[in-house]
């Protein structure tokens, strides 16, 4: 049990998403004459989100650095491509391809971007998003598109080319909280969604605050996912009490199987992936506040059915660690504050530096 003021809700986060109204304009179904830049390195700067692409490529959000394609069929000097590079250095925060190729870009300052591999068309308030600070982004089932935003839930259905196909949820609606994290559904058809309050799911009519046994919300949730058995995992904050200012609370990784919420342990999960194996991979930050060490972590599958799975440890870094992707090759991708890192089960590899070629590091275990 910790006790820390009302900025519980991860304050490294939280420096990114100060510019929230910002509506940069100009570049809707523009072609521009300047080429995406191609280089061996990855991104400098932070890496909130990385996402599977089309035949085996990988796509990396950077804040301030681009949204960037990794292609490992191509020679290593050209790997990675900024596709960002005639829309300029927004704060990108996810970047998703949809079921029909296009490729989305989300920032938290200028709303979303789309790129038909042509030309950008440019969505922000006043196209109907519910807010230009955009965290995350997911394509159900139906095809259907839902932003998570720094002002509720914009859901956009692509077959309608009106123009005026946003849909937003907000408090009015039933959302416990405006600012959304992450969303994500399930194979029920429910949506759960995270956001810096108390979290909850959407069954299409009503939104729903799952609570623990003692009647507790679950708060501050970034990272949700489904696992081959439909069961639900996600790090979530606990509020056990306030003392006037100050809030007592108790972080940890959870899992739903249906019926019960168990607490699995006390370690933070901002992001949570199930990888082909069955194996779960969290990144998050040991203590609440954000400060001090983030791991890298594995769960290994044949103990989740336990309440005290087996973990493994990565890698442990005075730095914040975010969104993980498996790629085809079976290997880990994961976002930093300083870039991208990727783990192929053996040797961690950092694309900052000469194509990573001069940065593999030993496992911290």
């Amino acid at each position: 049990m910790m006790h820390y003021s009302r900025v519980y809700a991860l304050l490294l986060l939280a420096v990114f998403l100060i510019s929230c109204g910002q509506n940069q304009r100009g570049v809707e179904g523009v072609k521009s004459e300047t080429q995406d830049t191609v280089t061996a390195y990855g991104p400098t700067t932070m890496v909130r989100n990385v996402r599977k692409g089309s035949n085996g490529t990988i796509l990396i959000a950077a804040a301030r650095g681009g949204v960037f394609r990794y292609d490992p069929k191509r020679v290593v000097e050209k790997r990675f491509t900024n596709l960002t590079t005639r829309i300029g250095s927004q704060r990108f925060w996810d970047v998703l391809e949809d079921r029909q190729g296009n490729l989305w870009f989300a920032s938290t300052d200028a709303g979303v971007y789309r790129f038909n591999g042509k030309s950008f068309q440019h969505f922000t308030t006043e196209e109907g998003l519910a807010n230009n600070a955009v965290t995350s982004m997911y394509e159900d089932k139906a095809g259907i598109l839902w932003f998570a935003t720094g002002g509720g839930v914009s859901r956009y259905d692509p077959s309608q080319a009106d123009g005026q196909s946003f849909r937003n949820f907000t408090t009015k609606e039933g959302l416990p909280n405006n600012n959304i994290t992450t969303i994500m559904q399930d194979k029920t058809g429910k949506l759960w969604i995270g956001t810096r309050g108390e979290a909850c799911f959407y069954d299409g009519k009503t939104f729903t605050v799952p609570r623990t046994k003692e009647g507790k919300a679950f708060t501050n949730v970034w990272g949700i996912t489904e696992d081959r058995h439909g069961h639900i995992w996600f790090g979530a904050t606990i509020i056990k009490a306030k003392k006037g200012a100050t809030l007592v609370v108790s972080i940890g990784l959870w899992h739903y199987d249906g019926s019960t919420f168990t607490k699995i342990n006390q370690r933070g999960a901002s992001a949570i992936i199930e990888d082909r194996k069955g194996n779960l991979w969290t990144t998050g930050d040991v203590q609440p506040n954000g400060v001090g060490a983030w791991k890298l972590l594995r769960y290994d599958q044949k103990s989740l059915s336990s309440q005290k799975p087996t973990v493994t440890e990565i890698m442990s870094i005075e730095k914040m660690l975010c969104g993980i992707l498996e790629a085809e090759d079976g290997s880990i991708w994961f976002g930093s504050i300083h870039g991208v890192y990727r783990y192929d089960g053996k040797t961690i590899t950092d694309f900052k530096n000469k194509a990573g070629q001069d940065s593999l590091q030993k496992l911290h275990q």
